[in-house]
């Protein structure tokens, strides 16, 4: 498995095996709780596997999972991989129509689950659920057991009695998993990645990351998340070890990374902030850092300077989304300062990119279009949505994201922001990214999101909504001074609003539809 560049195909269940049959006796996985070899996981997922097939599971029938960072997350991974199922994933906090919606879309046949985490008990939503979904047969618990539903210790030890396993011939382009995207646009949409998808992008980022046996890889974002699953399979793919966070703390990272001697720190910028801005901060031994991963949102280039200042880590800045196995571009590691603030970097060895305009037509270096991509984790398709695959491809093979960007004769890759959150104020396109990477720069902004309000007169206005940094100052006459400084009038925000707490998705993405709607409410008398 020499090649990292995704011109081979493999299947997630052969990378492991490969890793097993390598190191079956290097620790691959703590989570808090407990530590497993790969051997050990190899083992447990094989009975996992073998009792999954006993109570009906097939190849090409979807099991959802709605676990924590937890060892089982990464074992139920592996079994389904063995016997061709399809993963997927449930965010732990979800309510019961976004549970219903996805189990009866996908037409699950199980579903993995406990109801000791998350904000929302999931197991009487999950026993209602499945009253009304025809295609769902099997409730598992997992760290729990209750006598009406099936248990994740007894399917191991249904293997245990049935231990021949019979695995299926899965093809790489077999679907391994279907994700769902965080709905901010809508109903979700189920992306499914086969196995050549998540399997070249992960050993291609892996690649780019100059990743090794010797590296240790904190996972502080949910594994349900295509972040957080893409790093567990980057991690396989080069034979490294994953310390899991079952919920972000910034000192629990800090302790993590000097206990465990984590080497790469994948996460979104505000969690590197809480880090660096934690009073215990200088407490910890932080040397074993290496590298890391910066996606999801911009960065200040003030914390990309103190992350490698002040942590010793040569940060990487990613771009991608659900749709691409998470990665599509990135930077490199003697890019300078501004390159990681400004860009997302350029396309990942067998990724083409390219920026167009409305009528798809590629527009010039330096010009606002939409970004279109190719590449070997591109999804096969939205579950049960032709109309809606058909919209975002065309016959050639191009995605087209819905996110604006420039390109720049290098390939370069400026994120602008996303077509629907283009704000047209009259007659005058401002796009919220640019604003935003404004406001970063301020010493009092933790969180910024420029988001459009309606208007009689101009059609649209712009409105900030800030979150300040902790024991920190600005009023919206230094705000507004702050942004008149460095760009032309009309980008400069009317109205400020000030938040403890920004909306956000699992990811770490700020629901800016959640947003809008909360500031329209608020506003609602001053708006008319």
């Amino acid at each position: 498995m020499a090649n990292h560049t995704g011109t081979n195909s493999y299947t997630v269940s052969q990378v492991f095996k490969h890793a097993v049959l390598t190191t079956p006796d290097k620790e691959a996985i703590f989570d808090g709780k407990n530590r497993l070899t790969y051997g050990e996981i190899d083992v447990e997922a094989d009975l996992l596997a073998s009792g999954l097939v006993q109570i009906g599971i097939e190849k090409g029938d979807r099991v959802a999972v709605c676990l924590p960072n937890w060892n089982e997350f990464m074992i139920i991974f592996m079994a389904l991989s063995k016997v061709g199922a399809i993963l997927i994933p449930l965010n732990i906090d979800f309510r019961k129509n976004e549970i219903i919606y996805i189990l009866e879309n996908s037409g699950a046949k199980a579903v993995f689950f406990t109801n000791t985490l998350g904000k929302v008990n999931q197991f009487p939503q999950l026993m209602e659920a499945q009253k009304s979904i025809s295609t769902l047969e099997h409730l598992i618990s997992v760290r729990f057991q209750h006598d009406s539903i099936n248990n994740y210790d007894r399917l191991i030890q249904l293997g245990r009695i049935h231990k021949t396993l019979k695995t299926p011939l899965v093809e790489n382009d077999d679907i391994c998993v279907i994700l769902y995207t965080s709905g901010t646009t809508g109903n979700p949409k189920g992306v499914m990645l086969a196995n050549e998808n998540v399997v070249s992008i992960s050993r291609t980022a892996a690649y780019k990351m100059d990743c090794s046996p010797n590296d240790v890889f904190l996972i502080p974002v949910p594994l349900f998340h295509i972040m957080g699953l893409m790093f567990m399979l980057r991690s396989i793919s080069c034979q490294g070890r994953l310390v899991l966070m079952e919920k972000f703390k910034a000192e629990k990272a800090l302790e993590l990374i000097q206990h465990e001697k984590v080497t790469i720190h994948p996460g979104v910028p505000t969690m590197f902030i809480l880090e660096l801005n934690h009073p215990n901060f200088s407490k910890y031994d932080l040397s074993s850092l290496r590298t890391g991963e910066m996606a999801a949102a911009p960065c200040p280039i003030e914390i990309l300077r103190r992350i490698k200042n002040e942590m010793k880590c040569n940060i990487l800045v990613a771009y991608g989304m659900t749709e691409t196995s998470a990665s599509l571009s990135m930077t490199n590691f003697d890019d300078e300062d501004h390159l990681r603030a400004e860009t997302v970097g350029r396309a990942l060895p067998g990724a083409e990119v390219k920026i167009v305009d409305d009528t798809r037509d590629v527009v010039p270096p330096g010009v606002v279009g939409e970004l279109a991509c190719k590449s070997s984790g591109l999804m096969k398709g939205y579950f049960q949505m032709e109309e809606e695959t058909k919209k975002a491809t065309d016959e050639q093979g191009w995605f087209y994201s819905g996110d604006l960007a420039t390109m720049d004769e290098a390939g370069y890759i400026r994120i602008v922001g996303r077509k629907k959150e283009l704000i047209i104020r009259g007659g005058y396109n401002i796009y919220p990214r640019e604003v935003e990477d404004v406001y970063y720069q301020h010493p009092s902004v933790m969180e910024v999101a420029i988001i459009g309000l309606p208007d009689t007169v101009l059609g649209e206005i712009t409105c900030a909504v800030i979150r300040l940094r902790p024991g920190m100052q600005a009023s919206e006459q230094e705000l507004k001074k702050f942004a008149d400084q460095r760009l032309v009038s009309y980008k400069v925000p009317n109205k400020f609003v000030f938040m403890d707490e920004l909306p956000m998705t699992s990811s770490g993405k700020i629901l800016k539809r959640e947003l809008t709607r909360r500031i329209k409410s608020e506003l609602r008398e001053e708006l008319r």
